[in-house]
Order: structure tokens, then sequence, then C-alpha cells
């Protein structure tokens, strides 16, 4: 066994918290690496290619890419910053030989920038930390190193770890410099230090072949893609081989390689065999899952890998069934529901999805509220019609038979005068300060300890107390003895009374009743809601009625009648306003909170029988 070191080669993953520049920075290398042509139009954030992932400036799925630096081939692999997506980060980082840490010069460490710096210590990754956005007015970049060596030090970091570059950058201006001092120039200062700091992948050229597969593709025509990195040996196409996984000791499929593919910039190249070290797109073996590992005929030696981490929340997905049902969407029925889930669970695996006891309703259970949204916004765009329940947090049990929750970490920075609100909604939410510490700029930072279910629906309630100032991150910690009943939503609905088209004069006597979430012309149904009531009950209101006309005039009675604007919820507030016995109607044009029970006589007498 001889193993060698593959010197024309660099593997990384490029890491950090939402929004400190991941995206761009990735975009600067493939720019001044010369991937695009001198007068190539290239999109911002090339990487994100999906629309949601546009929209939203955030990474959902990780990308591959490679661009070149002298001779060296740099295979880069751009992470989500997101804890919902934290299992993609997890897994890609078994494919790299080192890291790139970065961190906004103005924010610093954040919670992701610790929860994913873990897994890669824990990897024993070399890691170069990168300071990015130092063309900030307001960057402090002195203090956040800092801060980031504190963090290696609660991490337990080796001293080889601790001993790690800084780079300072800032991604959009395209620079990146080793001194504070030095002129801004390029990248050069970063592709170097990547190239001489994180070591080359190593693996025996004689060996037989090992591919773990980490991520999975799909595409509609070649259907699933297995990525991973060739580990010993060597592969080529047409050549059979076995899929094996550590922890599936009975699986063992006979395959053979029929395409396989290199990344160069943005594209996927033919190649025909690959050796230790590159990382490969294999297609044309239909039941590949990540963590398999494709190994030669002879000898079937799995790679262990970790277990992907599990669902903590779940929703219904339900046949459509209001008054309105199938006049908006293509695709109704609960066979387009169940195929359009299962082809999901192709690409994501932190997924899951089962049967319930109606065939009309399927459970889908993710890793967080955005993890679900994501995944309703994409079928909606895609003309799917359906409804969803509110989101409830998966139990489970231990030994002795006691319930278990999930639990999360919650870290809060908000402006100093509203730390109060903050601490006491979170405390009805069954959460415990944990620490509180005051930031730059007149901004406190708090920790709470929270079950996950005491932050369902809580988001939309913490930006009106912050008046939309305060920023909430929050990252998964095990699970812990159930904390007992949560009381949701302190006010009741407004329902509407009749099937037709809301009116100003109907919607004129409704809006001193509370919020309204709809303006006049807009079709309602019985049971629908339609505004949320300033007291704790539900209320029936008919907005479609019209004034009676009568043959006395007064001087004031035609005076034009004037409307509160309604609150029209996105598709995150109405999933955090619906309560146990709502459900939302989702459809390509519009968003329906409804009760569970649309006839009136019918939801009272459920409501007794509790």
């Amino acid at each position: 066994m001889s193993v060698q070191s593959r010197e024309d080669i660099r593997n990384i993953a490029i890491i950090a918290h939402v929004d400190h520049g991941k995206t761009t920075l990735v975009d600067e290398l493939l720019k001044q690496s010369g991937v695009f042509r001198e007068n190539q139009e290239v999109a911002e954030r090339v990487m994100d290619s999906n629309d949601i992932e546009r929209e939203r400036g955030i990474t959902i799925l990780s990308k591959n890419t490679a661009v070149y630096y002298k001779n060296t081939k740099i295979n880069i692999i751009d992470t989500p910053g997101h804890a919902d997506f934290g299992g993609e980060v997890e897994r890609v980082l078994k494919m790299v030989n080192g890291v790139v840490l970065v961190v906004d010069a103005f924010e610093g460490a954040m919670p992701q920038t610790k929860f994913v710096l873990m897994k890669a210590l824990d990897l024993d990754l070399p890691v170069i930390v990168c300071i990015n956005k130092i063309d900030r007015p307001e960057a402090r970049p002195d203090e956040v190193i800092d801060e980031v060596l504190e963090l290696f030090m609660d991490l337990d970091a080796s001293d080889e770890q601790l001993d790690c570059p800084f780079i300072y950058a800032s991604a959009k201006e395209g620079f990146a410099i080793r001194d504070l001092n030095e002129e801004h120039k390029d990248m050069t200062a970063l592709f170097e230090t990547i190239v001489d700091y994180i070591p080359a992948p190593k693996g025996d050229p004689e060996a037989p072949t090992q591919v773990l597969i980490s991520t999975i593709d799909y595409n509609e025509y070649v259907g699933r893609i297995g990525i991973g990195k060739v580990e010993n040996g060597s592969i080529k196409v047409n050549q059979d081989a076995i899929v094996v996984n550590a922890h599936d000791p009975e699986k063992s499929n006979k395959v053979r390689i029929s395409k396989l593919f290199e990344y160069d910039g943005l594209n996927k190249v033919d190649v025909t065999e690959a050796q230790i070290g590159s990382i490969v797109a294999i297609s044309g073996i239909s039941d590949i899952h990540i963590g398999d590992t494709i190994c030669a005929v002879d000898a079937p030696n799995p790679i262990p890998f970790q277990k992907i981490s599990e669902p903590t929340i779940s929703m219904n997905f339900i046949v459509n069934d209001s008054p309105l049902a199938g006049q908006e969407g293509k695709f109704v029925t609960s066979r387009h529901i169940r195929e359009r889930l299962m082809k999901e669970l192709n690409t994501d695996v932190s997924l899951r999805v089962e049967d319930t006891d109606s065939p009309d309703s399927l459970k889908v259970s993710g890793r967080g509220e955005l993890h679900l949204s994501v995944l309703i916004e994409n079928m909606r765009r895609e003309g799917f019609e359906f409804a969803v329940s509110k989101a409830e947090v998966l139990y489970k049990e231990d030994e002795k038979g006691h319930k278990l929750e999930p639990m999360e970490r919650a870290y809060v920075d908000v402006p100093d005068e509203f730390t109060g609100a903050v601490i006491e909604k979170l405390s009805q939410r069954k959460g415990e300060l944990q620490n509180m510490t005051p930031i730059a700029g007149g901004y406190t930072r708090i920790e709470f300890k929270i079950p996950s279910r005491g932050l369902i629906g809580y988001r939309g309630e913490f930006m009106t107390d912050t008046k939309g100032n305060g920023i909430i991150n929050t990252i998964f910690d095990g699970y812990e003895l159930y904390k007992g009943d949560i009381s949701y939503r302190k006010l009741g609905s407004l329902i509407a009374f009749e099937t037709g088209e809301s009116v100003t004069y109907g919607l004129f006597s409704a809006q001193d009743r509370g919020t309204l979430f709809i303006g006049p012309g807009e079709k309602v149904y019985s049971g629908m809601v339609i505004g949320q009531c300033s007291r704790a009950e539900d209320v029936e209101l008919n907005v479609c009625k019209k004034k009676h006309l009568t043959n006395t005039r007064s001087s004031s009675a035609d005076e034009a009648l004037t409307l509160v604007p309604p609150r029209v919820l996105s598709l995150e507030q109405a999933l955090d306003f619906i309560d146990v016995d709502e459900l939302l109607e989702v459809t390509p044009e519009s968003l329906r909170i409804r009760k569970r029970i649309l006839d009136p006589t019918l939801r009272k007498r459920a409501s007794f029988k509790k």
C-alpha cells in the first residue's frame, strides 16, 4: 500500500454563517481564475441557481465548482449557512481537505459560524479564516479576529488548528490581502494561501476503487447523479463496480459506471477516468444514496460516514377540499402531490414523507420551518394546489417512557430598548435565559434555550416587538424532557360567514373587530379566516353584506367608506399564524387560511367535544 499526495488538486469547502458572503466570494474566485470570458455577462451570485435562492439571497443546496490557479485545480464547494440545511454541510465536509471559514468583519462570529466550524474541527480539517466585508464603514476586523480565536478555543481546537492563516477580503470589491496595510489588488492572496496551506488529497492510486458519495444531484434526463471524491484507486467509464454502505451491511448492488464527470468552472465535463482526490459526478446508477461507497467488485470496503441529521418538525400536506379547490392549480390530486414529494426525496436527504390514515393526506417532516416552507414555495410555483396543517414538533421517548422534545438554542440580537419584551415572550414560551451580553451599536445579544415548538409562530411576533430591528438565529440542541404546554396564539380569528365576494361595506363594519387579511373584491367562503380578532375568541362575520338601499337620503350616508389597508401575509407569516384547528390553502396564486371544519354548526360541536 503506497499512499501518495496528488499535488495538482486542492479540495476546499467554503463555510460561514448566513449572509457573511460565501457565495459572493466564490463568484470572485471564478471570475479571477478566468472561468468567464472577458466580455461575458455574469449574473451576481452565479452559484445560487434556483429562483428562491436568488430572491431570498440564501444558499439552500451545496454546489460544486472548480477553478484553476496556475497549475493547481481547486475544487470549491459552496455550502448553505442556514441551520435548516445543516445536513448538507456535514456531508460535504467529508469530500474536502480543508475549509475557508468566512466571517463578516462587522457581525463577527455568529451561532452558525460556531456550528460549521465545530463540524470542520471534529473532522480535523485545516481552516483558513477569511474576514470578509472589510470595506464596510463599520468593519472591526481586529476585534473579529479575537472573537474567532476565542471560538476556536471554546471548541477545543488543537495548536495546529489555532495557528491558522487569516486573510482580509472584500468579496464585493474583489480583493484579498494578508495584512490590512497592503494595497488592494485581487484575490491572489487567498488563492496562494489555499494552495500553500490546504493539504493535497491523499490516497493509494494502486488500491482498488473507493468513491464515497456525499451529495446527490437529480436531473430529469439521467435521473440520480452521485457526487463524491475518489478516495483510493481510480474510476473509469464502463468499469464494473459494487455499491455498498457502512450503515447498511445488507446493501450490495453490482453496477456499471456509464458516465463520469468532473467539474470545470460551472460546467460538468465528461471524463473517461478519474484519479485519487478528484471530485466526480457519476450518473446511470438509479439506486444511489448519500453514504454509499462505490468499490471495485473484488474489494467491497465501505467508507464510514456520519448519519444524516434527523427531522425535528412535521406538517401534513393535504388535498385541497375548499369550495375554491381546483380553480387555480394545475396539479391537485393526491397522486400528483405524492409523486412530487417522492421526487423531492431524490435530492433532499433530511426530508421524510409518510402515509397517514387518510389517503388524501401525507405527513412531511423536515429540519425546520424554513426547510418546509421552501418546499411549499417550490411546489406552488410549479402549479401545485394543496393545504398544509400547522407545523408540529416530532417527539421521542426515552427508555423509561418519558416524552422528549427537540430543543433549540436561540441567539437574539436586539436593540437595548426591546430586550425586556423579547425576554418576556420567550420565557412565556418555556425558554430559559442562558446568557446576555451587550454588543456594539446599542444592541444586546441574548442566548436562550427553548423548545422547538416554542419558536413555531414566533418570528412574526418578534419582528413586531423589535420594530423590525431584531435578528434571531436558532440552532438545534438535542432532545430534552417535555417542558409542558405552551399557549400559542392569544387572539382568535375573524371567520367569513357566507360564500361570495368581499365588499367594502361588509369589510368596513368588520375592521373594528380586529386586523383584516383581505381587501374588497376577493373570493371568500364560509369557514375561511379573513383576519385576526382583537379578542381571544373566534368571531364570524359577513363581509359580503351590501348596504340596504332606502329611498330616504341623509347628508352623511353617502360619504365614502375608508378601509384600513389589509395585512397581507407572506407564506412564512401564514404558516406562523395558523392554529391547530386551521389549515393553510396554498395555490399558485393565493394563500388562504381556513378552519379545518368549514361548517359553523359542526365546528361548534367539535369544540364542545374537546
